[in-house]
């Protein structure tokens, strides 16, 4: 289970710290005892191995003792987006039969939740404050728990291109394997420092950062989001020696710094790093870049550059408990350099998802021919490193967060005086891409930002579009498919909402640059993502 590696390190060295926040520090006696009276508190509350327990809450202290707490008494974590609402929130939280919410107090205050007792009609538990829960003792103890290493541990939802997200279900075996590999080609060190920014409900720090801690016994420096003002201020202060990364929080760091070589980080890792942007980093801030891809629904990762084996643009060599192939749309394999899907099976049991969650069709489509297909499209070059060239499917990766057109085409449909619409990712050199969505009006007086104040509070915040156009008609296919290439382009005829006033931009199909509000060419150092100065994975 995750949660020996917590015990053994708690046997070990007990007072060596293992997680920073603002609010203090965390050794990992500390976090094992709090974990285990949480764990107390789930079993005195009725939850059994294999139940469901949906968690959200922010990034703290408090969300890795209910997340181990949790695991310990064999219940499955359900680690949501906060940033969920409406139907979408309604719709996770039920499809994954959780039998109790534990939610922190930012989040219940959010929804107007807070002081009650259920959340969308489960049972709810208040995640109280970090030093509530190192003060809190239970009325009883745990009762031990041992689960085979197959047996579930979490599960996140992931968008799906033709319908709603699908819950992935990821095994102790999963994360025990990703934290050994991620060890293994990285080389972290006992004294390493972690700075994580990415929100703790997703598995890039679940799966690089928490699980590598705890297989080498290093310190977690939890932040509560991405800051880039304060970035290198917070890594100096904390004396961060690492952080993981996706591709948005490397571009807006290139966009907002100079060179900045006084702190302590030796190296990052993650996934979505522009070539360009990976040696300017490196250049600019003397930190080695670790590009691998991954998912959730493959352990993580399945190929990752590393000191003795690196090549800029690429996404490292293969771990060694996967087998990766290219494949035609066939399903054959691709000869070295040739593009295809890029499929992935596992050597050993469990190491990739154990399924979508009451969705078995799903999980069929996706593993057709015993290869778990992925749906982005690639190569392998003649020296074995893996090379990542885009999605074939429709979804859309925006700063990290994967969008499907479907979900936001779902709920604009249901505005009034709105006939018809489509959604499509448009390139962008900061978020890897922004939405635009076309609609089909009933009525000449529908605003652009009609369209916005709709969406706003029915989809999170990471769903809203930056682009709206306004069209007689969506282009389809005779069978009714959305021909979405024939509308990812920004030009003239469509509103840029990302300020107040809307950009003249010049035609250029299928690009997001364009010219400010001044006239003067568009950059990223104006570009709203970096104006708020956050991002999630």
């Amino acid at each position: 289970m995750i949660t020996d590696l917590l015990a053994r390190n708690a046997a070990t060295h007990p007072d060596r710290t293992f997680v920073v926040t603002d609010a203090g520090d965390w050794s990992f006696g500390d976090m094992d005892t709090a974990a285990r009276h949480f764990g107390a508190a789930l079993q005195a509350r009725g939850i059994a191995p294999g139940d469901h327990v949906a968690l959200i809450a922010g990034n703290s202290a408090g969300f890795l003792v209910a997340w181990f707490g949790i695991n310990l008494v064999g219940a499955v974590a359900v680690t949501i987006n906060t940033q969920l609402v409406g139907e979408g929130l309604a719709y996770v939280v039920g499809q994954s039969e959780a039998k109790l919410v534990v939610a922190d107090r930012a989040f219940l205050a959010a929804k107007g939740a807070a002081g009650q007792d259920v959340f969308l009609g489960i049972p709810l538990m208040a995640l109280t404050d970090d030093a509530a829960l190192m003060a809190d003792r239970p009325g009883s103890a745990l009762v031990p728990v041992s689960l085979p290493p197959l047996a579930p541990a979490t599960m996140m939802y992931t968008s799906g291109t033709t319908g709603l997200p699908k819950g992935v279900v990821n095994s102790h075996a999963a994360y025990l394997a990703a934290g050994a590999e991620i060890v293994a080609a990285l080389g972290f060190r006992p004294e390493d420092r972690c700075m994580v920014v990415l929100p703790l409900f997703h598995a890039n720090p679940q799966m690089y950062a928490v699980m590598s801690a705890l297989k080498v016994g290093y310190v977690l420096i939890l932040r509560e989001k991405f800051s880039a003002s304060s970035f290198f201020a917070d890594a100096r202060r904390f004396r961060a020696t690492c952080f993981t990364y996706v591709g948005t929080i490397l571009s807006i760091l290139a966009a907002r710094h100079g060179e900045d070589r006084d702190h302590a980080l030796r190296f990052c890792t993650g996934g979505g790093a522009p070539e360009k942007v990976w040696r300017e980093v490196e250049q600019r801030f003397g930190v080695a870049v670790r590009e691998l891809y991954g998912m959730t629904e493959i352990g993580g990762f399945v190929s990752v550059n590393t000191e003795g084996a690196n090549c800029i643009g690429s996404c490292g060599r293969l771990r060694p408990d996967m087998d990766v192939r290219i494949l035609d749309a066939d399903d054959r394999e691709c000869a070295a350099g040739e593009q295809g899907e890029i499929a992935v099976r596992p050597r050993v049991p469990g190491v990739i998802l154990s399924g979508y969650w009451r969705q078995p069709d799903k999980m069929a489509e996706a593993c057709r021919n015993l290869w778990f297909h992925t749906g982005d499209r690639g190569h392998i070059d003649a020296e074995g490193f893996l090379h990542f060239h885009g999605r074939i499917k429709e979804l859309i990766r925006r700063g990290g967060e994967m969008v499907s057109p479907v979900e936001v085409e779902t709920v604009l449909r249901k505005m009034p005086g709105v006939a018809d619409c489509a959604v499509v990712g448009i390139e962008d050199p900061i978020l890897g891409q922004e939405i635009k969505v076309l609609v089909v009006p009933e009525t000449a007086t529908l605003a652009p930002a009609d369209v916005l104040a709709f969406l706003d509070g029915r989809v999170p915040s990471f769903m809203m579009p930056r682009y709206v156009e306004f069209a007689v008609t969506v282009p389809k296919t005779e069978t009714e498919k959305v021909q979405r290439h024939k509308i990812a382009y920004v030009d003239a005829r469509v509103h840029d909402m990302a300020s107040a006033a809307r950009r003249v931009l010049p035609p250029s199909p299928g690009a997001a640059s364009g010219t400010a509000d001044d006239g003067s060419p568009a950059t990223a150092a104006s570009h709203p993502e970096i104006q708020r100065e956050e991002t999630h994975d």
